[in-house]
């Protein structure tokens, strides 16, 4: 299978943080950890892909590869499956005959795939270091430390939590604890419905835009129903009437990919593109999902480029792999792809998952050394797989 190239190259410029997406470099003090047990190959190893190809053989329907959208085409072509987080840890879950689940994803994205699988079934994540900074914007201990404050308010017993699934477990725990439910971004307005109709305010955890967006442009609220909770200031920066006045507390939490596009880059594009269609993932900011001509889930994205006519122009704003990948799939169409922004927007931990991780994966697992294997503790994964069914019950 070969590598696909990029037919006509993305108007971008690469700045030194893009530089992060090689996988090479790490932060030790915000990842979850960085080393691998034993050498990986190297990058400019020739014959990763049939390294790759020999060992994914020899494990033959032991092993099941999962490959998120964003993921990098040489780790994509290696996929069984391509899709979003949840489309992905549900087909983990159809396949009870696979040994080995290899997620190339992110961490949190491995533990929903270790929730809905068997326990008879390894999930595993080729490199622990690819996490989500969104994810790690709410921790146990800060909802905790929130739930005391709504209490605190006398609130709480009013407030549903409603958390996304580029989440924790620990959050999805918390969340189905307190008898709320999961969302995807195609799905959070039947989320938000559905918990409305069990109380009179929402938690919103972790992405404040997803969950101001989804309030605002879908369901008729205002900006005005929304508070804004920081967990890094007391009583997250909220005084007990804002909270007792907000219908919608979003948590104060981002995709550092999405939340990168601004007013500004949708003003350039239309200025240099003329007729060209804005389409952004709800992960934006608010002022960009409002100045964009279409906004939507990746699945909603990729779906909306298939049936585009030939000849239209599309400036995206989401995930540059996956944009680049479009670009290359429709060229032949006659549909222009552009990226949103004019620097690089890559997700620097989904881009850790590179060949040599993939390769020293699939060899180990081949030799029969179960590595990075990503667990969720017990009462855990109890709570958060009833927030998930909670999820999967919504009409």
């Amino acid at each position: 299978m070969r590598v696909v190239t990029t037919a006509q190259p993305l108007d971008v410029q690469p700045t030194p943080l893009a530089l992060l997406m090689l996988g090479r470099e790490a932060d030790t003090g915000s990842e979850r950890g960085v080393d691998c047990p034993g050498d990986l190959p190297s990058p400019s190893d020739p014959g990763l892909v049939e390294r790759a190809r020999a060992a994914k053989e020899k494990l033959g329907d032991k092993v099941f590869i999962l490959g998120h959208h964003y993921q990098r085409d040489e780790v994509i072509q290696f996929a069984d499956v391509t899709g979003d987080s949840f489309k992905l840890a549900k087909d983990a879950a159809a396949r009870p005959e696979a040994e080995y689940i290899v997620f190339c994803g992110v961490h949190f994205m491995a533990e929903s795939a270790d929730i809905l699988t068997s326990d008879d079934q390894a999930v595993v994540l080729p490199d622990l270091a690819a996490g989500c900074s969104m994810a790690d914007m709410a921790t146990a201990e800060q909802v905790a430390e929130c739930w005391d404050v709504l209490t605190d308010a006398g609130i709480a017993e009013q407030v549903v939590p409603v958390s996304y699934m580029n989440s924790s477990a620990d959050i999805k725990a918390f969340t189905g604890k307190y008898g709320g439910t999961i969302c995807t971004s195609s799905n959070a307005k039947k989320a938000l419905e559905w918990a409305f109709e069990q109380g009179e305010k929402v938690l919103f955890l972790p992405d404040q835009h997803l969950g101001r967006n989804t309030a605002v442009r879908d369901m008729g609220l205002t900006l005005e129903d929304c508070v804004l909770y920081n967990p890094h200031k007391p009583n997250g920066g909220l005084t007990v009437e804002e909270l007792r006045a907000a219908k919608m507390i979003l948590w104060r939490g981002h995709c550092s990919v999405h939340g990168r596009f601004s007013v500004e880059s949708v003003n350039d594009v239309r200025a240099r593109i003329p007729g060209v269609n804005v389409l952004v993932h709800p992960e934006c900011k608010n002022e960009v999902v409002s100045a964009a001509d279409y906004v939507g889930s990746t699945e909603y994205i990729i779906n909306m480029l298939e049936a585009a006519p030939a000849g239209s122009k599309w400036a995206i704003g989401t995930e540059l792999n996956l944009v680049q990948r479009l670009a290359n799939r429709f060229a032949d169409q006659d549909k222009e792809v552009v990226f949103l922004d004019k620097t690089v927007c890559f997700c620097s931990t989904m881009n850790r998952i590179d060949l040599p991780h993939l390769v020293w994966t699939l060899e180990s697992l081949a030799e029969g050394n179960l590595v990075n294997r990503i667990e969720v503790e017990r009462e855990t994964e109890q709570f958060a797989k009833l927030a998930l069914e909670r999820m999967l019950s919504l009409p």
